[in-house]
C-alpha cells in the first residue's frame, strides 16, 4: 500500500487535537511516529470519557506508537535526546515557554540533531501581546472571525466540530513536509511555526479578500446567498441539500424536477441576481414544494435531472452509501487489549492507490519496551 513518508520519523509531544492531528497525518502518510507522553496519564484527551482510550483521544492518535517519558526526570531526558539523535520531525503544541521548562525546545533538540524539523503549534503566536493567552477552538474562531460567519444572529450559539483545532493540525503538516523536502537539498532542519490564531485567519481567507479588496464585510448568510445554497426538510422529516452555484441550467432543470416549468418566470427567480437579493423568498416558495414528498423521490427526481444535491446525512448514512463502500472509505483493525477500532482512512491516493494500512490508536505507554530499550540494544551489539 501507498507508504509514502515510509522511513520518516516523527517524535510527537501532542495533546488534544492539534498536534495529534498534525502526527496522525504524517502517520497516515507512513511515517513511523512516536507519540510521547506523560506516564500515568498521558494525553489528557484519553481521559475524556473515563479511562484512557476515550474516543476523543483515538480520532487523532490512529497509526502511532505511544512511549512514556517525563523529560524532567534526567533519566528520561538522556532516552528523549536518543530518540531525537536519530528523528526526522519533532511536534509539539505547548503554550509558549512550556518547552524551554520541560527541555525540549528547539535550539537544544536541533543541537543534538541538526537536521530535525521541529514543528511548534501555539495558540496565538510564540510573542506577541496575546502570546500567552489560553486557545481552545472556540476562541480561535472567534478570534480569526471564522466564528461570526457560523452563528445565527437571532440565536447565536457555538455549533459544529473543532474546526480550528483540526485545520491548524493539517496547516502543521504541510508546513513540516515543506521543510523535509527543503531538507533534501540542505541536509538542515528547519523550525516550522504556526498558531491556531494564524491558521483560521489563512483558512477564513475568502471573508479577509472580500474586506481587502471590496470593503465588503461577509455574514453567516453571504455564501449560502451568494453560491445559492438551501437545507430543505422533506416530507419524511429528513433533510435535502441543493448547492445551486451559478449555471443557468441547474435552474432550469430544478424547475423541471419540481414540476414547476414556469417557475424561472416569476421577479425572485428570474436571474442569479434576483435569486441572491430574494433569497429568503426563493428559499421559502422551495421549502413548500419539497415539504410536499419524501426524500429519497426527490433525490431520484434530481439525479435525473443533474441538480447538484445530497441527503444531509448521519455517519451510518455516509458509511453505508454505494460511493464510499466503492472508495471504502471505512477501514477496520483490531487491537489486542481494546478491540476493534473502526476509522476513515485518510483521503489521499498515490497512483490510483489508497493506504489501507491501520494501527489502532495505542494504549499509553503500549510501545515502551520496543521503542526505548532499542538504542541500548543497539549499543550492547556494538
Amino acid at each position: 500500500m501507498a507508504q509514502v513518508l515510509n522511513g520518516v520519523t516523527v517524535l510527537e509531544m501532542g495533546t488534544f487535537i492539534t498536534g495529534p492531528a498534525a502526527g496522525m497525518l504524517l502517520a497516515d502518510l507512513g511515517a513511523d511516529v512516536i507519540k510521547i507522553e506523560q506516564p500515568e496519564t498521558g494525553d489528557p484527551f484519553r481521559a475524556f470519557r473515563g479511562g484512557l482510550y476515550s474516543p476523543h483521544f483515538q480520532t487523532y492518535n490512529r497509526n502511532k506508537r505511544s512511549v512514556t517519558l517525563d523529560t524532567r526526570q534526567p533519566r528520561d531526558l538522556d532516552r528523549f535526546d536518543e530518540l531525537v539523535s536519530g528523528a526526522d520531525v519533532f511536534i509539539q503544541n505547548f503554550r509558549p515557554g512550556v518547552a524551554e521548562k520541560i527541555g525540549v525546545h528547539a535550539p537544544r533538540l536541533q543541537a543534538i540533531n541538526p537536521a530535525l524539523v521541529y514543528c511548534s503549534i501555539s495558540g496565538f503566536g510564540p510573542n506577541g501581546p496575546d502570546r500567552d493567552r489560553p486557545a481552545f477552538d472556540t476562541v480561535a474562531q472567534a478570534a480569526s472571525g471564522f466564528l461570526r460567519l457560523l452563528l445565527n444572529p437571532m440565536n447565536p450559539r457555538v455549533v459544529g466540530p473543532a474546526i480550528g483545532d483540526a485545520v491548524t493540525g493539517f496547516y502543521a503538516a504541510l508546513g513540516v513536509l515543506a521543510a523535509l523536502n527543503e531538507r533534501h537539498a540542505t541536509g538542515k532542519g528547519r523550525l516550522v511555526e504556526t498558531s491556531m490564531f494564524e491558521a483560521m485567519c489563512h483558512f477564513n481567507l475568502d471573508d479577509f479578500t472580500h474586506y481587502l479588496s471590496a470593503g465588503e464585510e461577509m455574514g453567516p448568510f453571504s455564501r449560502p446567498h451568494v453560491s445559492q445554497s438551501y437545507v430543505f426538510e422533506c416530507a419524511d422529516g429528513r433533510w435535502l441539500a441543493l448547492h445551486m452555484s451559478s449555471p443557468p441550467k441547474f435552474w432550469e432543470n430544478l424547475a423541471e424536477a419540481v414540476g414547476e416549468p414556469e417557475m424561472l418566470r416569476r421577479p425572485e427567480f428570474s436571474s442569479r441576481t434576483a435569486r441572491i437579493e430574494n433569497y429568503e423568498a426563493v428559499r421559502a416558495h422551495l421549502a413548500a414544494i419539497f415539504k410536499t414528498k419524501p426524500l429519497e423521490t426527490w433525490c431520484e427526481t434530481l439525479e435525473r435531472r443533474e441538480v447538484p444535491h445530497s441527503p444531509v446525512r448521519n455517519p451510518a448514512d455516509v458509511l453505508a452509501s454505494p460511493q464510499a463502500r466503492h472508495l471504502r472509505l471505512e477501514l477496520e483493525a483490531t487491537h489486542p487489549l481494546m478491540g476493534s477500532f473502526r476509522t476513515v482512512r485518510s483521503p489521499l491516493s498515490f497512483d490510483g492507490e489508497a493506504s489501507m494500512t491501520l494501527r489502532p490508536p495505542p494504549v499509553l505507554g503500549e510501545h515502551n519496551d520496543e521503542i526505548l530499550d532499542q538504542p541500548r540494544k543497539i549499543q550492547a551489539a556494538e
